[in-house]
């Protein structure tokens, strides 16, 4: 059988990247600079808002303007997997989506109000865009599902992503909280300019697919989709301008209507493919045995997310944040989480094999159910330290390592999970946007928390802590209550 090899194969002779393609190295570097921006800004984000150097707002606020961000670079991920299928493929939006993350960051670091929080619009634009197509693009580097290089490439690039979000704390962070907020924010955009410019320089290595427009919008399809664009900015224009110049906007005018929309649209999404008369019975089935993971995600979403605002934002008031005697930057709790995500993956990875080689590996439905329960658990164990606090004394660092362990193996239960049944339960006609559908969980998530937090609900109260705690125990012990039902729906997949 006549070999199928291509220049980035090795035996072509051709430079590989730990026995990849090369292209996945300048993927991979992009992606590493493009968290590293990311989650640098992240974790100063809502220390800066409530920090009296910064906006000096109060922390509901600042969980509510952290909520809503997170919210918004999930929701558009969505139109930016459009835009690289229908628009500008692949490869153009990410360069494109890349200098819009820059020019977001540079915004952030102007000192003044209005700027920060456009600067924060257009790093959630670029963020939508650059997410959905750099994972497209590492596809395409590979001879289709079945070449045995594929999940390896895809385990190396998101070690990029982790990689990034471990050094973005520790740099920007330290530079933000004591240095200058500013500088912070800057240094942000140098680590996306960097990622920008080794993109361009290795565009040669990438599969001529990435610049290909998969499904070109036609004359008429451009003509309307820009007039429909533009008709509603211009009732957005049109409505806030009124607002200002009548005297009546709030930050809340603008907050509001963004989190009212990341409840509803996940809903009217899966609505809509719920309705479709051309699904086929089995696929309906699946379908809404897929609506029970959906809730289920939105409710792990909403208190995993809560590790940048709630955790972070008790960590600067109430928290010890030294070891050994040795103090250290809020922001660089943020760290934590990805340092150990590359820690235990490989663990959990060769667990999940031995057990299965055994027979003994747990269902999707259980480890789903279990990573609900473990989300619960850490809100549990928040409650330690809140108590500590409420008592007048700092509570000791480890208590958030604690934390944010727990829900570290929380996340490597349940996300890979939720990943993977979101591909194996996709009706055949939805089978790319379901992973948008996915994301859209993460939105309905975060915008339950910028909503409770815009009623004036403290997210840090016991109370609140305990019910959050309890909502995702509950939720997980009903999935695995009603496997049975769940699995029926679920039909062919196990």
């Amino acid at each position: 059988m006549a070999s199928s090899l291509t220049k980035d194969s090795p035996s072509s002779g051709e430079k590989t990247f730990f026995g990849h393609p090369r292209g996945l190295a300048t993927l991979f570097m992009t992606e590493m600079w493009e968290r590293f921006s990311y989650y640098g800004m992240r974790a100063l984000l809502p220390l800066y808002l409530i920090a009296p150097g910064g906006l000096d707002m109060n922390a509901a606020t600042a969980t509510a303007i952290y909520s809503v961000y997170l919210s918004l670079v999930y929701l558009l991920a969505m139109p930016g997997g459009w835009f690289g299928d229908r628009v500008w493929g692949p490869r153009k939006t990410v360069a494109i989506a890349g200098g819009i993350i820059m020019l977001g960051h540079l915004t952030l670091a102007l000192p003044s109000e209005a700027t920060f929080f456009a600067g924060l619009g257009l790093v959630a634009i670029g963020s939508g865009l650059l997410k959905s197509n750099i994972s497209t693009m590492v596809g395409h580097l590979y001879d289709g599902p079945e070449d045995p290089r594929r999940d390896g490439g895809f385990t190396i690039f998101y070690m990029g992503i982790n990689m990034g979000a471990f050094a973005a704390p520790l740099v920007i962070g330290t530079v933000g909280e004591n240095v200058n907020w500013h500088l912070g924010f800057a240094l942000a955009a140098l680590g996306m300019g960097l990622g920008v410019v080794q993109f361009l320089i290795g565009t040669r290595h990438l599969n001529e697919r990435s610049l290909v427009v998969p499904k070109p919008l036609s004359k008429d399809e451009r003509a309307a989709t820009l007039r429909k664009s533009m008709i509603w900015l211009g009732v957005a224009a049109v409505f806030y301008i009124g607002t200002v110049v009548t005297g009546v906007y709030t930050l809340n005018w603008l907050l509001v209507p963004i989190t009212i929309a990341g409840l509803v649209i996940p809903v009217m999404v899966l609505a809509r493919i719920k309705r479709d008369k051309e699904l086929s019975a089995a696929e309906q089935s699946k379908v809404s045995g897929y609506i029970w993971f959906f809730v289920a995600a939105a409710i792990f979403w909403m208190i995993y997310d809560q590790g940048g605002s709630t955790l972070s934002i008790f960590a600067k008031s109430s928290a010890e944040n030294s070891v050994f005697g040795w103090d250290f930057p809020v922001s660089w709790y943020q760290s934590v989480n990805p340092v150990l995500i590359m820690a235990l993956a490989p663990v959990f990875a060769t667990f999940w094999l031995a057990l299965n080689r055994r027979g003994k590996e747990p269902s999707t439905i259980v480890k789903f159910s279990s990573g609900l329960v473990l989300i619960g658990a850490s809100f549990f164990v928040f409650l330690m330290p809140l108590t500590i606090a409420g008592d007048g004394h700092k509570a000791a660092a480890m208590w958030l390592v604690a934390i944010y362990f727990i829900q570290t193996v929380a996340e490597l239960t349940l996300s890979p999970v939720g990943l993977s049944v979101t591909t194996k339960m996709a009706p055949q006609k939805y089978a790319s946007q379901m992973m948008g559908v996915w994301f859209l969980a993460v939105t309905a998530g975060d915008c339950t928390t910028g909503l409770l937090s815009l009623a004036g609900v403290g997210l840090d109260g016991t109370g609140v802590v305990a019910l959050e705690a309890t909502l995702a125990v509950a939720a997980g012990i009903a999935i695995f209550m009603y496997r049975g039902k769940v699995k029926q729906l679920m039909g062919d997949v196990r």
